[in-house]
């Protein structure tokens, strides 16, 4: 079989990913690590089944892109606002602190100044693919130390035009001097287009599409967008990622946003996985194996110095320490945009060959070792921190839910359709990510934490409803909220009449779980045997008021036992003569005479 054909290398592609990630997954080491390596036993240092990864390398670099505008799209343009003092702030001192160290720092050892230059610009990106990946997989994205790596990344991508200006200046034959306005002003006019069309053309075009009714087209278009935001923006020397991640967030309030997620969710999946195996097949095993401490020593040395630097800004940022180590472990390798600056510089002998390809092999080690730091920080130092950090809360609504099951759900719906957006909030981190896949913006956290609330912005909320599963946490939040906030409404649920005397002991008017549902079922069964409509939604009625009188009363003589066991009989009793009153009341109506045809003389 030819190697070089396209169903040959599909079939060593699917293979090797279908083997060896699950396997990584399943012994914790993470499906990036399982990628690098397959790329790694597949590619032309190992087994030689792939003979060139430069060109789906390249190809592969596209699932980068489409995951950007999938992040895009969970955004909207004032949460990227909310954003911006990380952004510019912690991503920019991060670019230019490490270009600045590792300049140094090559150059003092004796590398010449414009090669440490370009050193230092490959140095400080970091791998969105593998960053993002890996914080998404082990859902950390939405801690704040996740928010400062995807800010940090995002800078990243921002920086990109003044890192290949540097570039074109560093190349020893280039006769430009000075500042590229014509550049600038045509990624200023192709980002401007974006805004406008985004507003303007993109909607009524994708409503079109969509009225055709075929699904097919409408992920084509999805994916002729995406692409040609990326052409637009790689024309004006932008970057692809910046370009789609800018779309994204155009379209994140658009009423297409959970299709067009659907739609490439999986093609970038396959491509994102497609460039990690590409990476791994880079990785030059001869390089290694002839200078294997100076290769190893090198990219361990990088993404250590890059830890102390990430973990000293997120310090000056005042991050938790939980934070400050997953924002420096996060971002500690080298990226894949090092090897477009490194590829540049040689194309222009900034570099000669020899660097390059020693500069490559150590950006592919360092993206092995990630995957690895993010396991030891998973299993050991979480573990020594406590459980899975909360979520950053970004927004303050006038409804706070906390508990988002089956019973937190149905009254957020009923909230969103009334054109209500709630705050939700729930510990258990699988209900999270399940509701965000289904497109609702919810917070880990534990509601019962004052700290928490206050972040949610409970001292102006209106409505606090309280929807947890666990009876001691409904009472424990319920405390809390009417002794903090007296005057703020609350909902809450009640799993049983114990927990419902509890709950009005604080002023509070439960919603039992199982009373409303059962009193339907009582009704269906009345209707079943009989009674019609009207006399059984009568005696359901007076059932539910009977029996919120017997709640309120057994309430205060709830710890004498022998005093409700005699209220129980008795209300039996009661509720048995009040159903048979009522139906002596209907047999006189039944039997009154029609009088309405008597005709007087």
């Amino acid at each position: 079989m030819d190697p070089s054909d396209f169903l040959v290398q599909a079939t060593i592609y699917l293979s090797s990913a279908i083997f060896l990630v699950p396997l990584f997954k399943r012994f914790g080491l993470g499906s990036v690590l399982g990628y690098l390596i397959a790329g790694i036993l597949i590619g032309p240092y190992a087994l030689k089944l792939i003979p060139d990864p430069e060109q789906v390398l390249h190809f592969a670099e596209f699932g980068v892109v489409l995951m950007l505008f999938l992040v895009g799209l969970e955004l909207e343009s004032q949460k990227v606002w909310e954003l911006r003092k990380t952004l510019f702030g912690l991503g920019g001192l991060q670019v230019v602190v490490t270009i600045a160290l590792v300049t140094m720092a090559a150059y003092i050892i004796g590398i010449a100044w414009p090669i440490s230059l370009v050193i230092g610009m490959g140095v400080a990106m970091s791998s969105t693919a593998i960053g993002l990946t890996s914080l998404t997989e082990k859902k950390l994205l939405s801690t704040p130390g996740g928010q400062a790596s995807f800010a940090t990344l995002l800078f990243q991508d921002l920086s990109v035009i003044p890192i290949f200006m540097l570039l074109a200046l560093l190349a020893p034959n280039n006769a430009k001097t000075g500042f590229d306005l014509w550049a600038v002003a045509k990624a200023i006019a192709v980002i401007a287009a974006l805004i406008f069309a985004s507003r303007t053309l993109l909607r009524p075009l994708m409503r079109i599409v969509a009225q055709t009714g075929i699904r097919e087209i409408f992920v084509a278009f999805s994916l002729l967008l995406v692409i040609g935001v990326s052409l637009a923006m790689q024309s004006v020397g932008l970057s692809m990622a910046l370009g789609t991640f800018l779309a994204g967030v155009l379209l994140a309030d658009s009423e297409y946003r959970y299709e067009l997620r659907l739609d490439i969710e999986p093609v970038k999946g396959l491509l994102l996985g497609l460039f990690f195996i590409a990476v791994g097949m880079s990785v030059d095993l001869s390089l290694l194996a002839n200078s294997p401490l100076m290769i190893f020593g090198f990219a361990l040395l990088i993404v250590i110095t890059k830890m102390a630097i990430l973990m000293g800004l997120g310090h000056l940022f005042k991050y938790s320490f939980r934070d400050i180590l997953l924002f420096g472990v996060a971002l500690s390798q080298i990226g894949e945009f090092a090897f477009v600056i490194f590829g540049v510089a040689l194309t222009q002998n900034t570099i000669p060959r020899e660097t390059y390809n020693i500069l490559n092999a150590i950006v592919a080690v360092s993206m092995l070792i990630t995957p690895v730091l993010l396991l030891l920080y998973d299993r050991f130092l979480t573990l020594q921190c406590g459980e899975r950090p909360k979520d950053a809360i970004t927004e303050n609504n006038s409804v706070i839910i906390a508990g988002f099951g089956r019973f937190g759900q149905i009254v957020g719906r009923v909230l969103v359709a009334k054109g209500m957006t709630p705050t939700i909030i729930d510990n258990d981190p699988n209900q999270i990510d399940l509701m965000r896949e289904f497109g609702w913006r919810c917070y880990y956290g534990d509601a019962s934490r004052l700290d928490l609330l206050e972040e949610a912005g409970i001292a102006k909320a209106k409505l606090f409803v309280i929807s947890v599963n666990d009876p001691v946490a409904t009472l424990n939040m319920a405390k809390l909220v009417k002794a903090r906030w007296p005057d703020l409404a609350v909902v809450v649920r009640a799993r049983s009449r114990t927990d419902a005397f509890d709950l009005r002991d604080l002023s509070l008017d439960p919603i039992r779980e199982t009373f409303y549902s059962s009193l339907v079922a009582a009704k269906q069964a009345l209707l079943a045997l009989g009674e019609t409509s009207t006399a059984a939604a009568k005696i359901i009625k007076q059932f539910e008021r009977h029996d919120l009188e017997q709640l309120e009363a057994s309430r205060k003589i709830r710890h004498d036992r022998t005093a409700l066991l005699s209220m129980a009989q008795k209300g039996r009793r009661d509720l048995k003569d009040l159903f048979a009153l009522e139906m002596a009341e209907n047999d006189v109506k039944e039997i009154k005479p029609d009088t309405s045809k008597v005709i007087f003389k």
